[in-house]
């Protein structure tokens, strides 16, 4: 969501929202989806196409190193969504030296953001932290950064650091929030609240950062309205970006474990039902927001459930297909005051 729009006042917030929710499903952005696709985003940054690389700097967790917990979320293996390049005992420079490789036989004039990804990326010492992100920039075909991070790890110093950062170069803080509801995360092992997400997220946005949140649909013990009321409850704040993805059970987690023992726990969903959540989800859902990605695709040795067989552009084709059936778009209901 636009600072600009959360500080106009209420009339003219208001007005302006009226006429964002009349675009019919044709023209609610630039590329002509009926949501906001975080391609537009990018494009209002750069003149050129940009290509996330994804960096594995060996950090942990403080639910994985005993500062808070052990174990990690039961759903979280990160060999999941771990590129191969991405191998924490290289450096920094080498993996983006590795990964730009990988992309610029196809794509040879793309430029490129080092994207933290693995465990939590603001898990350090700040000096450690600044030298890596320095490293990343240094990069020539590198233009900037999105750090995927907990929202109980960002403390004020490395948020001002951040904040002065961005005034050099793109800069996109990713949350993840996982779920609005605690005893959602308290089941999954997640060892922080929704609200310490939502003050990190306001903290992050006041610094005029481009704030991301992630969410998980489908997390066990949450109804259909629990996940739509999900869309309700982050409309509410100053987000830039959001990246959702189904639930999937992986190999080598708790989650996994308990799947198992307890399969009527978890209600997956097939691709039909995914896609008719998704637009469930977006159409309340605040229209200001970007939305990255509606699924994830883990490999295949590693995923038990659900498997689709789909790679994510082709889910993504199904619930535009489903938004054109539905004559819908992201925002169609959402309600300012959260009704």
């Amino acid at each position: 969501m636009d600072l600009l729009f959360q500080t106009a006042p209420k009339k003219l917030r208001g007005f302006c929202l009226s006429l964002c929710l009349k675009k019919d499903n044709d023209n609610v952005n630039s590329t002509n989806k009926p949501y906001r696709d975080f391609s537009e985003f990018l494009s209002l940054h750069f003149p050129y196409k940009v290509q996330k690389i994804s960096i594995n700097a060996g950090f942990t967790c403080p639910n994985r190193d005993g500062s808070k917990g052990r174990g990690g979320c039961t759903y979280c293996n990160n060999q999941s969504f771990s590129p191969g390049y991405g191998k924490p005992e290289k450096s920094v420079a080498n993996q983006l030296k590795d990964g730009i490789a990988f992309f610029a036989h196809k794509y040879p004039e793309m430029h490129y953001l080092a994207y933290f990804q693995s465990y939590t990326n603001t898990y350090d010492s700040i000096d450690k932290l600044i030298s890596m992100y320095r490293e990343a920039l240094a990069h020539p075909q590198v233009k900037g950064l999105v750090v995927s991070t907990r929202p109980d790890c960002m403390p004020d110093a490395l948020l001002d650091f951040f904040e002065e950062l961005s005034q050099e170069t793109f800069v996109l803080i990713e949350y993840g929030v996982e779920s609005t509801l605690n005893q959602t995360l308290e089941r999954v092992n997640r060892l922080h609240t929704f609200e310490e997400s939502a003050d990190t997220i306001v903290r992050t946005a006041k610094k005029n950062i481009p704030t991301g949140a992630h969410l998980i649909l489908g997390l066990p013990g949450e109804t259909r309205d629990d996940i739509l009321s999900h869309a309700r409850k982050l409309s509410g704040l100053p987000l830039t970006t959001l990246k959702m993805h189904q639930l999937q059970i992986i190999r080598g987690t708790a989650m996994a474990k308990e799947y198992r023992l307890f399969p009527e726990s978890f209600p997956l969903y097939s691709v039909d039902e995914y896609a008719d959540l998704c637009v469930d989800f977006a159409e309340r859902l605040h229209p200001d927001f970007y939305i990255e990605r509606f699924a994830s695709q883990s490999p295949k040795n590693l995923l038990i459930a659900p498997d689709w067989g789909l790679k994510n552009y082709e889910f993504t084709q199904r619930v535009i297909k489903r938004f054109q059936e539905r004559n819908s778009w992201q925002g169609k209901r959402f309600s300012e005051n959260g009704e």
